[in-house]
């Protein structure tokens, strides 16, 4: 029987240009000629019997993150790799006090050791039946510095996207929450590419009133979005204030990006606190813990949609068929996606990475798919942990 020998978590980290964090420090924004350092982790699970597995964090690679995960990782050596749900069952037990958070990476480390040993992509292994999938294109933050700085520059970024080949796109404004602003961004894009694209709003929880939620969510429905998402500073969490909001305006809302796990999302969609279900393999305990929530959106009639980039993200994308865009997070019209740049194959979650048919396909390889550069990852690294 394999058996775990060993747990590598390899932190680096990267330096991103003209790209900041925003007034309040959390957010990324359009900033010229700043040089800004990210970090994130990679982790590589080997067996007794030569199997192994690689990830790399995406918007999930935090230090809150990476904390729980070096925390679990001690926990897997010794175990079985392909006892993914025993494993998702005692790790999800072992932080319940925290957020999960660390659980994720682990989990498609695992996936990805089983693909490769079984020479099939995890796609396949979910039963997957995309081969590419339509996409969006998800703004980075509003700013004041000449990139997404009015509505009338989130218009024409969405014009600029459009005639890349994206059908979606989403806003994110800006980090002040001024509801009236966030409206007319609202209003000036949907009155420019309504009936051309699909699209949706994001606040990230910034709106600081029901009234301001209330403000935003009928710029919505002047607009024709498909959803708004995440309005207050609740943080996405309650459901009677949703239930209210959905009671008073006609725009389907998509929460739960910051409800974490299968039953606290059960609970949260059986209180009518959302329209639409939001699962991610990083956040919601891999893709193990993702595709339980996909299930049970579609034990409801409902769709789940998946939050943020990735190649686990877009594998368990091509087994849902009760989902409609993959997120391509966080671009800009001038700078990059600041994600870590790690592939030595051609796998991209850039602006460019569109396809003419409005898609970016689906990785094909054993496991995730994907080639990690790991001289840049060995270069970059300032600590590697290791357990066995």
């Amino acid at each position: 029987m394999s058996r775990i020998d060993s747990v590598e978590v390899h932190e680096f980290s990267w330096t991103v240009e003209d790209i900041g964090p925003d007034g309040g420090g959390f957010n990324f924004v359009y900033d010229p000629g700043n040089f800004h350092t990210l970090s994130s982790f990679a982790v590589v699970i080997t067996t007794d019997d030569g199997a192994r597995g690689e990830y790399v964090a995406q918007w999930g690679g935090s230090r809150i993150a990476l904390g729980q995960v070096l925390t679990l990782a001690p926990a897997l050596v010794g175990r079985d790799p392909f006892q993914r749900e025993l494993i998702y069952d005692d790790l999800k037990r072992a932080i319940r006090q925290f957020d999960h958070m660390g659980h994720g990476p682990l989990d498609i480390c695992l996936w990805d050791l089983a693909g490769k040993a079984y020479g099939a992509s995890v796609a396949q292994m979910l039963g997957g039946f995309r081969e590419r999938l339509k996409t969006y294109a998800s703004t980075l933050h509003g700013d004041r510095n000449g990139g997404l700085d009015t509505p009338e520059a989130y218009a024409e970024f969405a014009e600029r996207c459009f005639q890349m080949g994206f059908r979606g796109f989403k806003i994110h404004g800006w980090t002040e929450g001024d509801a009236e602003e966030e409206a007319a961004a609202i209003r000036t894009v949907g009155k420019r590419m309504a009936g051309r694209m699909t699209l949706m709003v994001d606040p990230a929880c910034e709106l600081r009133t029901f009234n301001d939620m209330l403000i935003v969510g009928r710029a919505c429905d002047d607009a024709g979005f498909m959803w708004y998402e995440d309005p207050g500073r609740d943080s996405g969490v309650s459901a009677y204030a949703h239930r209210k909001l959905r009671q008073m305006i006609r725009t389907p809302l998509l929460m739960t990006e910051h409800v974490r796990g299968l039953e606290p999302k059960a609970d949260f969609l059986m209180a009518e606190g959302t329209d639409f279900l939001r699962a991610d393999p990083e956040y919601d305990m891999g893709i193990t813990g993702a595709m339980k929530i996909a299930h049970l959106a579609e034990a409801f009639g409902i769709d789940v949609e998946i939050h943020a980039s990735g190649p686990a993200h877009r594998h368990c994308m091509a087994a849902i068929r009760n989902t409609n865009f993959y997120e391509m997070a966080l671009v800009g019209p001038k700078c990059g996606n600041p994600l870590p740049p790690v592939y030595a194959d051609d796998y991209s979650d850039q602006l460019d990475a569109i396809g003419t048919d409005g898609c970016v396909p689906v990785p094909t390889g054993p496991g995730l798919g994907v080639i990690y550069d790991w001289d840049f990852i060995a270069k970059h690294r300032r600590t590697l942990h290791r357990f066995d």
